[in-house]
């Protein structure tokens, strides 16, 4: 399997989330954000700044899923990338 272009496949990264005052949220609420956390399982043939492991902050208003091989992956595009770790 190869990404094509600048397509990026992303394994979601669950983590637990807490506010400043101390608040642990759940799964359900951390969902909920706009940017979620990621790690780059194949970036595409025309991907320049990333390499595969990398963990990524993402858009997940921009983001789909797909079964390959029986996993769940998500696809992005490069320009969805808002932080890598």
């Amino acid at each position: 399997m190869k990404a094509i272009g600048k397509n990026i496949v992303i394994e979601k990264i669950e983590e637990e989330v807490t506010t400043d005052s101390g608040l642990l949220l759940s799964n359900e609420d951390a969902k909920a954000f706009r940017y979620q956390k990621g790690k780059v399982l194949l970036p595409g043939t025309e991907v320049c700044h990333l390499k595969e492991n990398d963990i990524i902050y993402y858009d997940t208003r921009q983001a789909y899923t797909l079964v390959i091989d029986g996993t769940q992956s998500t696809i992005i595009q490069e320009r969805d990338v808002v932080v890598v770790e």
